[in-house]
């Protein structure tokens, strides 16, 4: 696999190529010998053209965590890594699934090792899950190794589950709530209007923005549409652009309630990722660099990238995230350089993972309460103002004629 790299020597210099290694872990102890700190280390894959079939050749990660699971219990029970792949192959139901193990296993029986065959596709496994399958396969502890990876993206799939369902509930009120509002301006309203018009009263301003809202998306509610689904296309192409990424991730970071839930979220992935990548013997450079990589966040996968080379040089991680008080909380700091204090980092990362992880847990169900209120006050101020605008005026007209 051939990787585009950043790396600097003893004296600071930055030197950048491209190199071949069977995967980062490799990479990172391969230039280590030659002098140079890898900080950057991207692979430089040909470009796929778009395909229907694509779409489904995913792995979900429920899939990937029985696998690393049943992986673990088999070889500690005793079956060889060849034959534990093989019956994982045979219990596999998702073909393109099946079809990954099959090349894995193919690959192990040619003498390749494990790790090597899994960086092959870094699509699918992650490179903390390489990193850590070849830090057990040095040590000689696979099956523990194994068992760390599951532990790992079980919190990782807990923690996201639990994001994701507290945003579910505003979505759907909210796009409900623009579904109404369409029916009503293309439906309702252009009768009140011709009622108004019959009688031929001078409206209120509300009354006249709503009826020209409405007469202009009756006359074109197929531009309207058309225009509604390329803005969607256009917004969800932009978010997939580094410019549209970052934008979105500085913006959310900064809001009220949902930043404080990202730091806490980044903060115990990384935490958890660091400490299961030291506990499985992966250096703390090299755990920096695959932790960075796995990061969704564009705010922070700089940030710990960038800290290899700072550790590299003598720096403590500690004083690398004290360096961004926007990004990691107080107290992820303060673990961090108590680990560092009593030589025992990668339990006091994990438990401060497990601290965030229990404070999103909260979070996410005090989220649902919260939105709940804020979005009845949106719904009764719009009805408010339809009534005030349409109803109002009717109220009026009758009372006039009486």
């Amino acid at each position: 696999m051939l990787f585009k790299i950043k790396a600097k020597n003893a004296s600071g210099e930055i030197t950048e190529g491209v190199r071949e290694a069977p995967d980062r872990f490799s990479l990172a102890r391969d230039m280590r010998h030659e002098g140079l700190t890898v900080f950057f280390a991207e692979p430089l894959q040909s470009k796929k053209s778009f395909s229907l079939g694509s779409l489904f050749k995913s792995v979900g990660l429920k899939d990937k965590i029985v696998f690393a699971s049943n992986l673990s219990s088999m070889i500690s029970a005793g079956l060889s890594l060849a034959r534990s792949l093989e019956v994982l192959a045979r219990q596999t139901t998702r073909p393109f699934f099946k079809g990954i193990i099959r090349d894995l296993l193919t690959k192990v029986n040619s003498g390749e090792s494990f790790s090597s065959a899994l960086a092959d596709y870094p699509t699918v496994f992650p490179p903390v899950f390489s990193a850590m399958v070849a830090a057990g396969e040095e040590s000689g502890k696979l099956p523990q190794a194994l068992t760390i990876i599951k532990d790992q993206m079980e919190k990782t799939y807990e923690l996201k589950r639990k994001v994701v369902g507290a945003m579910i509930y505003p979505a759907i009120i909210i796009v409900a709530i623009v579904a109404i509002a369409i029916l009503m301006m293309t439906f309702m309203v252009p009768q009140l209007s011709a009622t108004f018009n019959d009688l031929k009263v001078e409206l209120p301003l509300s009354t006249r923005l709503v009826i020209g809202t409405s007469d202009w998306l009756t006359a074109n509610i197929w531009l309207f549409l058309v225009g509604l689904v390329v803005l969607i296309i256009a917004v969800l192409a932009w978010l997939r652009t580094e410019v549209g990424q970052i934008t979105v991730d500085r913006i959310v970071i900064r809001l009220p309630v949902l930043g404080n839930l990202v730091r806490e979220y980044n903060s115990a992935v990384v935490m958890r990722t660091v400490s299961s990548l030291i506990s499985s013997g992966v250096s703390m450079t090299e755990s920096m660099l695959i932790t960075g990589k796995i990061l969704q966040n564009r705010l922070y996968r700089p940030v710990i990238e960038s800290a290899a080379g700072e550790i590299e040089k003598g720096i403590l991680l500690s004083a690398v995230l004290t360096g961004y008080p926007k990004l990691f909380p107080v107290l992820a700091t303060e673990l961090t350089e108590v680990g560092e204090e009593t030589g025992d980092l990668p339990k006091l990362l994990a438990e401060g993972a497990a601290f965030y992880e229990g404070e999103i847990d909260q979070a996410t169900k005090n989220l649902s309460t919260i939105i709940e209120p804020v979005l009845m006050v949106v719904i009764g101020i719009a009805v408010g103002f339809f009534v005030i605008a349409m109803i109002g005026p009717m109220y009026s007209l009758s009372s006039a004629i009486k």
